[in-house]
């Protein structure tokens, strides 16, 4: 009843009212526009705009296209199932460009309906400051352990310019300015980032912040990017159980693997249906294989819970979210 009420509704929409036929399409994305600021030249930057799927039908991105060479696209995956995320990448070329620069970026959706979603970039591109490389790149961090990067930062122009203080949104993520030399408005600075062993298990997406004394332009962002590694992971990611009926019984398989050999202790999950088979994976290994057994309740709805590992590796637990779909 829930898909033909949807295509009912669409139907009504795109007969009715062609202005608003994509509306449905456009509040998949949680933004549409996002200004990158200045930037260095050679500096990396990309933003995601995410978008997530909260329909019973299946949405697949058929393209995604650039209206200026200074931004490139790509799509991370084309096709979403239900309460599914993606998300259309959008990338700088600040080598080949400069100055003020936008872009208005297409995308091209097919299924379950033909839409187009236009989402907006814009930027200043400067020539007076370099980054070397472009960004930070942390690579893979095991978890606990203290990562060290160096960036080189050029500058040409004022022989004053200075860099006051770096600023991270990151608690774990630091950095400092060591001055190298300053000659006939040549100015260079070493950039000395660093990753505590507080940081998190997770992909690290952050920017560091230049302040300068440029009263034009103060900020500089730096991109940083990494994961941090646990000593266990867990696939998939997220388990997605399906649309089910209600009292209807759905079985699932999670791999758990670590980077040595570990015992599984227990597997437990906040909320009710949910049912795990660890007989099997008493003896210590490095991949434990646990069946998941979820049974629906009566509500109809959306249903999420988190589930939790517990192992002899240390006192962290690795989690994921657990969800399904009863319709009546």
């Amino acid at each position: 009843m829930r898909r033909i009420a949807w295509v009912v509704f669409l139907l009504v929409i795109l007969t009715c009212r062609p202005a608003s036929a994509q509306d449905w399409a456009v509040k998949m994305f949680q933004t549409t526009a996002h200004d990158f600021g200045s930037l260095a030249r050679g500096a990396k930057a990309e933003f995601e705009f995410t978008f997530s799927n909260p329909y019973l039908e299946e949405v697949h991105v058929a393209a995604a296209r650039s209206s200026c060479g200074c931004t490139s696209v790509r799509v991370d995956q084309p096709t979403v199932k239900t309460y599914g995320k993606s998300a259309v990448i959008a990338a700088i070329n600040t080598l080949q460009f400069q100055g003020k620069r936008g872009a208005t970026v297409t995308v091209t959706i097919d299924k379950p309906f033909f839409a187009e979603v236009q989402l907006q970039t814009s930027c200043y591109i400067r020539s007076d400051v370099v980054f070397y490389p472009g960004s930070v790149d942390l690579g893979a961090v095991d978890q606990g352990t203290k990562v060290r990067k160096t960036v080189t930062v050029g500058y040409a122009g004022r022989n004053d310019w200075r860099v006051l203080e770096v600023k991270s949104a990151n608690p774990n993520l630091s950095a400092k300015a060591v001055e190298l030399a300053r000659s006939g408005g040549q100015v260079t600075y070493n950039l000395l980032v660093e990753l505590d062993e507080k940081a998190a298990a997770g992909y690290i997406n952050d920017h560091l912040v230049l302040v300068t004394n440029d009263r034009a332009m103060t900020h500089v962002p730096l991109a940083v990017q990494g994961r941090v590694e646990s000593a266990i992971t867990v696939s998939p990611g997220s388990l997605f159980l399906g649309t089910v009926q209600p009292g209807q019984k759905v079985s699932r398989q999670l791999v758990v693997r670590g980077k040595r050999a570990f015992r599984i202790l227990s597997v437990s999950c906040d909320g009710k249906g949910f049912q795990f088979d660890t007989s099997g994976e008493k003896d210590a290994k490095l991949i434990h294989l646990i069946p998941v057994t979820f049974v629906a309740g009566d509500a109809a709805g959306k249903v999420t819970h988190t589930i939790r590992i517990e192992t002899d590796l240390g006192p962290s637990k690795p989690e994921l979210s657990a969800y399904a779909v009863v319709a009546r």
